[in-house]
């Protein structure tokens, strides 16, 4: 019995310290999901030169995609021409942080942590893009021969499906749609606390549990045996981290917990930097998708990455400065909180009552969609968040004849409404995006 009280009051004295940084972080994602959309991102990705690779790391670093949502999204990117390169950094810098996670890294590790994360991701992805470039040679695309005589002349291209695909999205700047501050704001919403909560709040619920159970379990000196071991402490973490899944912000309380029993800063960062970057799905999806050189080189840019700058932490800055942080934060009856302890509380609340809530509408909105008797119905595994259903509903809607596209997770279905819609091509797309195609329901 007291080991339950005990579990449950470090449960949730975890989640309230870091729930307002979770929200705060959510609404924060949402704005940037509305004012700066994924479907902008795909032209600054196209060429395999360094600035590509720079800006491919430069977005990838705020965005908050999870391993298994970053796969969809820069396998997407890669089919619609962005370079091997662009698309290894953003697959590298993406999942290691994002605006949810580095403010919840604050509230629980403090500002050395919540500064090194995104900087290791923005340099590893770099790191990563550049090899790719340089050790992977792809083909330019040819240019289009254009007759001298018709040079600067607008032509108008009849509407065609090919077109249409290109430019319903308006990233091609071919159209500029009508400003909606009220819808955009809804729509900001509806990410944050619908679209991307759901997406966390599975992994985030483990890790809060996975940590609790660490800290109650593990005696405060257990990882003493690796002390004066850096290095070997730091391969330890690092083969245990890459084959696992947790998402950049349910890596925070593990980790935190980690250095609460005496494993070394420099190792803690390692677990949330290759945590969340690796995973044995991942590994699989990209070495079918992009090739074994492609995957060597992600993993080995997260590996090399992951020592060098665990190394480097541990050399540089002293453990004890990241444990006067963490024992000012651990320490349940110090009257000195970062933030008053009913804004803990009532944000946990609201944060739960988003979870649960945001799990109905989510069905609400997808069992209005594929009730038609209109649809076609395929099934895809693989599906694990909303990214990798707005992979499938993007890439599928630019067919010839498809009018609608509604992919859902959760039952594993695809909806499809057209007046043609060709099977073979539609097994061959999902397959190129790393999904498996079960054929019809």
């Amino acid at each position: 019995m007291d080991f339950v009280i005990k579990y449950f009051s470090e449960l949730a004295y975890l989640f309230n310290e870091m729930a307002p940084w979770l929200l705060f972080g959510l609404v924060f994602a949402g704005l940037l999901k509305v004012y700066f959309p994924q479907k902008h991102i795909d032209k600054y990705l196209g060429k395999p030169d360094f600035r590509s690779t720079v800006n491919a790391s430069l977005l990838g670093v705020p965005l908050p995609l999870c391993s298994c949502g970053v796969i969809p999204t820069a396998i997407s990117f890669y089919k619609n021409g962005a370079s091997k390169g662009a698309t290894n950094s953003f697959l590298i810098s993406t999942p290691q942080t994002g605006v949810d996670s580095i403010f919840a890294t604050y509230s629980m590790l403090g500002w050395p942590f919540a500064i090194l994360r995104p900087l290791v991701a923005f340099t590893t992805g770099i790191m990563g893009g550049a090899l790719t470039n340089l050790l992977i040679k792809e083909k330019p695309t040819p240019k289009p021969i254009v007759n001298p005589m018709f040079a600067g002349l607008k032509m108008d291209i009849p509407n065609s499906k090919k077109t249409s695909a290109a430019c319903d999205d308006n990233s091609c700047g071919c159209h500029t749609p009508p400003k909606e501050e009220g819808h955009s704001l809804i729509k900001a919403a509806n990410y944050a606390f619908v679209e991307l909560l759901q997406d966390i709040s599975k992994w985030l619920i483990i890790g809060f549990l996975a940590a609790t159970l660490i800290s109650v379990l593990l005696p405060d000196d257990f990882f003493s045996m690796f002390q004066g071991y850096g290095f070997i402490e730091i391969l330890v973490v690092l083969a245990a981290s890459i084959p696992l899944y947790v998402c950049a912000t349910g890596s925070i309380p593990i980790a935190a917990v980690l250095l609460m029993k005496g494993v070394s800063p420099g190792a803690a960062l390692v677990f949330m930097m290759a945590g969340p970057a690796t995973n044995v799905a991942t590994i699989t999806v990209l070495g079918k998708t992009m090739g074994k050189k492609s995957l060597f080189i992600y993993l080995g840019s997260i590996m090399g990455g992951a020592v060098f700058f665990g190394m480097l932490t541990n050399l540089l800055i002293p453990a004890d400065f990241f444990l006067s942080k963490m024992n000012h934060l651990m320490a349940h009856g110090e009257a000195h909180q970062m933030l008053p302890k009913w804004i803990g509380i009532t944000s946990s609340l609201v944060l739960v009552v988003s979870i649960i809530a945001g799990y109905f509408i989510e069905r609400i909105q997808k069992n209005k969609k594929m009730t038609l008797e209109t649809f076609k119905t395929i099934r895809v595994e693989g599906m694990t968040c909303s990214h990798c259903e707005a992979s499938i509903n993007r890439n599928l809607s630019k067919m010839e004849g498809i009018e609608e596209v509604v992919a859902d997770k959760n039952t594993s279905q695809v909806k499809i409404r057209g007046s043609k819609i060709n099977f073979p091509e539609i097994e061959r797309i999902v397959t190129d995006l790393g999904y498996q195609y079960k054929g019809e329901v």
